[in-house]
């Protein structure tokens, strides 16, 4: 691998601007293609996929903050649950202090075919960061997390909690 193109450590300029927006571009298009074959092979595709991985996350998600985390219309989230539950990979239930949410889980079906296609993100991931040294790492959420406004990053904290 070349080594990479410093940045200007006193302006980024349109050429590092670029850069990085082709990067972040054409390396997400080749993580994501990792795993549309297997999405392809069960008739789902990447939208289906970010539900599965968001519920997967965090059992007994509100369909309102599944919602806000991919920052779809209410239709088309109706539309990947519709098929998720037909498919028996996703079950919905209701809250237990307020009957009118609706609770989102993995069935043992849904966790096995979220958890293959994480392998394959894993992999890809797993390759990337061990190609750079660990500072670039951090440096690369640094990036990722800027990019995320301020308002939503406590909803991307909770994930790991």
């Amino acid at each position: 691998m070349a080594a990479p193109i410093p940045a200007s450590p006193l302006f980024l300029r349109e050429p590092e601007i670029r850069r990085g927006v082709e990067l972040l571009y054409f390396g997400y298009s080749n993580l994501t293609r990792s795993i549309d074959a297997g999405l392809a092979a069960q008739g789902l595709g990447r939208a289906h996929h970010r539900a599965l991985y968001f519920v997967a996350r965090k059992p007994d998600l509100t369909v309102s903050d599944l919602l806000a985390l991919l920052a779809i219309t209410k239709q088309s989230l109706g539309r990947v649950l519709g098929d998720l539950t037909e498919r028996e990979l996703v079950e919905t239930r209701t809250g237990d202090r307020d009957r009118r949410q609706r609770l989102l889980r993995l069935t043992p079906a849904g966790a096995a075919l979220e958890a293959k296609l994480f392998e394959a993100l894993r992999e890809k991931m797993s390759a990337a960061y061990s190609s750079a040294d660990p500072g670039a790492v951090g440096g690369f959420w640094a990036v990722l997390e800027g990019l995320v406004p301020e308002e939503e990053r406590a909803r991307i904290a909770a994930l790991g909690r």
